[in-house]
């Protein structure tokens, strides 16, 4: 990062940042040292890890347009990082230009970035919350500005959840978004998990120990669990490559074996 980057004045330069370790393994620039280094260790322990996120970020795509399908003009990402290209709003106004966008994340240094880029668009803002705490989120001005609650919106919460710990209820918190959310909303989750990868996972959780946002990763089992009360839409709880995949492009290699589920719920009534 360079001088001029609009970073807040009070920045922890010895501890790894979990956004902006993300940040970088998309080929970023908005990350730091130590963050590339914790990155570069994920990376010597699962060599496959590029391709997860890479996995992740596409799912996001497809989610996102396949929202955009179905007439959703809203979007709520949580604990969405710095959005970097092709995020959602990008994506979404492809084929949606009215759609609005509220990114909301509790790291300073990513809610920064993100109003730098998002600085002059009348339809996305982002907003410097805790999702664990949803009705401080949805109580939000700057998100109610954006966000009619009368009409069906799309909550992401991508690559999120297992930053929850089981501490802090994760099943009450995605509850106090549903309640929250008209009929036809949507939730869209992507989630780490070491089914399968007992040892890795293990290695990943504690390098992740070393961040403000240990890792906890889950089985498809406890992810469904999570999810009472949504209609899942079809294919349900799956592998990320295998959830609605691109049939122009080629799946990766040992889909059904892939480090993260994937899947995207509806708030029928």
């Amino acid at each position: 990062m360079d001088a001029a980057s609009p970073i807040p004045t009070v920045v922890d330069l010895t501890r790894p940042n979990a956004a902006r370790v993300y940040d970088y393994y998309l080929g970023g620039s908005h990350n730091f040292a130590v963050d590339r280094e914790m990155a570069e260790q994920a990376i010597k322990l699962w060599p496959e890890l590029p391709a997860i996120i890479h996995a992740n970020r596409a799912f996001l795509r497809r989610v996102v347009r396949y929202l955009v399908g179905a007439g959703i003009r809203q979007f709520i990402d949580l604990g969405s990082g710095i959005p970097t290209v092709g995020n959602v709003h990008e994506v979404a106004r492809q084929h949606a230009p009215d759609t609005r966008v509220i990114y909301v994340d509790i790291d300073s240094v990513a809610v920064a970035h993100a109003r730098t880029l998002l600085a002059g668009d009348p339809c996305a803002a982002v907003v410097h919350r805790d999702l664990r705490r949803p009705q401080q989120v949805l109580a939000d001005p700057e998100l109610l500005s954006h966000i009619d609650f009368g009409r069906p919106v799309a909550v992401l919460m991508i690559a999120v959840l297992h930053f929850v710990s089981d501490s802090d209820d994760p099943a009450g918190i995605i509850a106090g978004y549903r309640d929250a959310l008209a009929a036809g909303s949507f939730l869209a989750v992507s989630h780490a998990t070491d089914d399968g990868q007992r040892r890795k996972g293990a290695e990943h959780r504690d390098l992740y120990a070393r961040t403000a946002t240990p890792m906890t990763m889950r089985s498809h089992h406890q992810i469904a669990r999570l999810l009472e009360g949504w209609e899942l839409v079809d294919p349900g709880l799956v592998r990320m490559p295998l959830w609605r995949p691109d049939p122009n492009s080629p799946l990766p290699k040992h889909p059904d074996t892939f480090a993260g589920y994937a899947v995207l719920g509806l708030k029928s009534s």
